[in-house]
Formats: structure tokens, C-alpha cells, sequence
């Protein structure tokens, strides 16, 4: 079997997926599991892998969703306990007497909060900050959870530029540069993409508004009650209103564990759950027993949709080796397909090209194949159009960047939509089209100031 044809069916098989989560025609976990299970089979009836190939790819793909779905069962632990301890309702009353009935408010101390907590470069993180702070503040202001996460991620898109994230250090590695060089020239681009995301906020909040957001508004007087009630005995049971400042420094600790990123990310919320159970409710095995039941089904689905991921990552982006020759993965033959079909004429406006299709792209490739696979790839095809390496790095790392938390490719993105109980068919369907813009919007000024030649 052609490369070519194994490139052709790995398409076919994103497009299955993709289509099939839109119609919701089954759970994510499971569309993650059957499309890439028949790719493989296909596969293997090719003659391109072996049944021994398939499974050395699948057990790869588990060491990279492994330690997300570990850390999303202990974040989601954790943070429920500490709701449940009423840390949160603390907060969420200082935050609302702060912000009163001002949706744009929210919104934009949203993007402030994602832009502050992603300073760190790890998505994962910058989630479990985010989305259990402002969650609760946008289902009584009964604003959308769709919106949180996109306002979040276009903020996480663009302080992902960072060089010490991964997307910019991959760049300079293939460019051969520093990456902190390479920051400095992204740096109006990013400072430009800064006043976006706070722009974005202030729409996305009249947006909101507009449809009948707010404390005392259209949409709350139809509810008749706050779509975050809880049932009232169990609420006053678990309270622990008296530890709020145990519970904070405890929260506090935990970031701060993440942010100095010493252990796996999923370290710090194993230690902070199990404290924070023994602190709240004492030496109790029913009582912990009770805890964790109460949140065992988002653990279980999310964790079962991360499982599903390995499967798609292993049989899409891991690679095997046939004695000393390494085999090619699908979604580098994915990436020689795209080289091989871009006219000529589009060659000499490659990074304006690239950069246009990377948020589409983002959808089917994951950070590495995209950095190592692609990057190279039209390195070398700008070259023979007499264009430089740096232009076409910018335009895919501004670009690429924008969409890395909508990507379900980024094990980080299934981590955010589980925490933000929203589906990941509808985040991409609320977020797409505006990260695509917000890339495009950068790309226009980056071809202004003259990074990227027109």
C-alpha cells in the first residue's frame, strides 16, 4: 500500500469522525475507538502494519493521553471537593460583588485570567485554573459555557507563543534558532493578539447580554432558578465555610506545584484531593466514599473519551520501525499529500497559504507531526520559490497556535471541555470559525509590519 493511499484514508477517516461527533451520532470516546480501528484494520489488510505494529502504536498513544486522563480524574476530584467545601461560593460572591450584574465584566476578566494563568505555556494547567473559577459565575449569570471556553482559548492560543511553550520551541528547533529569539520577532504579533482576545471578551460579553445573560435577566426570570442549584440538605452537609482559607492555601499550593512543573502535571491534584479530603471531612472512609461517588461520572466519561484518544493518536500520528527503517505515520502521509497537491502558483504566497489552512489543519494534525512533519516539509517547498525558512515558521506558529485548545488532536482540549461540561462537537462548533479569524486576523497584520511578504 502507497503512502499516498494510507494519506487518502487517514483523511477519510478525520472527515468520519468529525462528521460523526456533528451529527451526534455516538459519544466521542467511542468515534475515537471504531474510525481509527478500521483505519488500522485496513491497514493491516495492506500490508502496511502488522497486528504486532497496530498494537505497539496504540500502547504509544496511551503514553501520551495517559497522564491527562489521570490528571483530569484527580482535577476533577479535587475541584469538585473544594465546591462541595464551599471554597468557590466564597470566591463567586467577592467576584459577583466586583463585577454586580455586568456580563462584559465576566467576560473580559475571563480572558484576563487565562491570559495571567497561561504564563506557564501549559495548557492543562491553565484549564484547571480557568474553567473551575469562572464556571460557576457563568452558570448564575446564566451565560453560555461555550463562551468561556472560547474566550479561554483564544487567550491560551496566543500566550502560547511563549518560548518556553511547546509550539515555539518546536519552530526554533527545526529553524536551528533560539527560541527566545524567535519570540522577539513574534512579539508584535503576539502583543497585537493580546488586544484581540480582550476585544473578543467585550463582544463575546455584549453578545451574551444581548441574548438575556445577567443575575436578574430575561434568561433568569424564564429559568426561575440558578442553573447551578444543588439540592439544598446536600449543600449544607458538605459545606465547610469555616476552613474557606485551608481550602484556599490548599488550592494555592496545588498551582502552585503545576506551575513549578517539578512533578507530572496530575502530581499536584492526586495530593491536593487527597488533603483536601482529610482536612474538609476528616478520617471518614464513607464520608470520602461519598465524595468521590458524587464525581465519579465526569471522571469516568472524560476518562473513557482520553482513553478513546490514545487509540486515534497511536493509529494516526506514532510511528513504528521494520528493522532500522522507520515507517512513515499516517498523518505524515497526510502532510506529503498536502505538499504534493498545493499548485505552483501558490507556492510563491506559501505562508499566506499556510497560514490560512492551519486552523483547518489543527483539526487532523497534533503539535508534534504538524512542527516536525509539516514545518520541514514547506520549508523546502519555499525554498524553491525563493522564500525563507522564518516567514513560513511565523505564519504556522501564529496560526497553528490559535486553534491548539480546539484541536481534539490536544489531549489538553479534551481535559478543558470535560472540566467545562461541554461536548466537544459544540465547543469546536462555537469556537471554530472565531479562532479562524482571530488567526487570520494576525496573519493580516503580520504581513503589515512586514514579517510575512505578500
Amino acid at each position: 500500500m502507497s503512502e499516498t493511499v494510507v494519506g487518502i484514508l487517514g483523511f477519510i477517516c478525520i472527515i468520519a469522525i468529525v462528521f460523526t461527533l456533528f451529527k451526534s451520532l455516538t459519544q466521542p470516546s467511542i468515534a475515537f475507538i471504531v474510525f481509527p480501528a478500521i483505519l488500522a484494520l485496513i491497514l493491516v489488510i495492506g500490508g502496511y502494519y502488522t497486528f504486532g505494529d497496530v498494537a505497539k502504536l496504540i500502547k504509544s498513544g496511551f503514553s501520551s493521553t495517559g497522564p491527562t486522563a489521570a490528571l483530569f480524574v484527580f482535577s476533577v476530584l479535587f475541584f469538585g471537593i473544594m465546591t462541595d467545601a464551599g471554597m468557590f461560593d466564597v470566591i463567586i460572591g467577592k467576584l459577583m460583588k466586583f463585577t454586580g450584574d455586568n456580563v462584559i465584566g465576566v467576560a473580559i476578566m475571563t480572558a484576563v485570567i487565562a491570559l495571567v494563568g497561561h504564563l506557564d505555556g501549559g495548557g492543562a494547567s491553565t484549564f484547571c485554573i480557568v474553567v473551575p473559577a469562572m464556571l460557576p459565575i457563568y452558570k448564575k449569570m446564566h451565560m453560555r459555557k461555550t463562551t468561556l471556553l472560547r474566550i479561554a482559548v483564544l487567550a491560551m492560543g496566543i500566550l502560547n507563543l511563549m518560548p518556553w511553550a511547546g509550539p515555539t520551541m518546536r519552530a526554533a528547533s527545526v529553524l536551528g534558532m533560539e527560541a527566545g529569539k524567535l519570540w522577539k520577532t513574534l512579539l508584535p504579533i503576539q502583543i497585537f493578539g493580546i488586544i484581540l482576545v480582550l476585544a473578543h471578551a467585550f463582544l463575546a460579553g455584549l453578545q451574551e447580554k444581548r441574548r438575556g445573560a445577567g443575575l436578574n435577566s430575561t434568561l433568569a426570570l424564564e429559568d426561575g432558578m440558578d442553573e447551578g442549584a444543588v439540592d439544598e440538605a446536600t449543600h449544607n452537609e458538605l459545606a465547610r465555610p469555616k476552613l474557606f482559607l485551608v481550602n484556599v492555601i490548599i488550592t494555592v499550593a496545588v498551582i502552585a506545584m503545576l506551575i513549578w512543573d517539578e512533578f507530572p502535571s496530575y502530581v499536584p491534584f492526586m495530593l491536593g484531593t487527597a488533603i483536601a479530603l482529610f482536612v474538609n471531612y476528616g478520617f471518614s472512609g464513607k464520608m470520602h466514599k461519598k465524595l468521590i461517588n458524587l464525581h465519579a461520572g465526569p471522571a469516568l466519561m472524560m476518562c473513557s473519551t482520553l482513553m478513546g484518544a490514545a487509540v486515534l493518536m497511536g493509529v494516526l500520528v506514532k510511528t513504528v520501525t521494520h528493522g532500522e527503517a522507520e515507517v512513515a505515520s499516517v498523518v505524515s502521509c497526510m502532510s506529503n499529500i498536502i505538499t504534493q497537491i498545493l499548485p505552483d502558483f501558490l507556492g510563491r504566497h506559501l505562508p499566506l497559504v499556510i497560514g490560512i489552512l492551519s486552523v483547518p489543519l489543527a483539526l487532523a494534525f497534533d503539535t508534534d507531526s504538524y512542527f516536525y512533519g509539516m514545518l520541514p516539509v514547506m520549508i523546502g517547498i519555499g525554498e524553491g520559490f525563493g522564500i525563507g525558512a522564518l516567514p513560513i515558521a511565523i505564519a504556522m506558529v501564529v496560526c497553528r497556535n490559535c486553534a491548539t485548545f480546539i484541536s481534539p488532536m490536544v489531549p489538553a482540549t479534551l481535559l478543558g471541555v470535560g472540566l467545562a461540561e461541554v461536548d466537544i462537537k459544540d465547543h469546536i462548533k462555537a469556537s471554530f470559525m472565531y479562532v479562524w479569524g482571530f488567526s487570520i486576523l494576525c496573519l493580516i497584520f503580520a504581513v503589515i509590519i512586514k514579517l510575512i511578504p505578500f
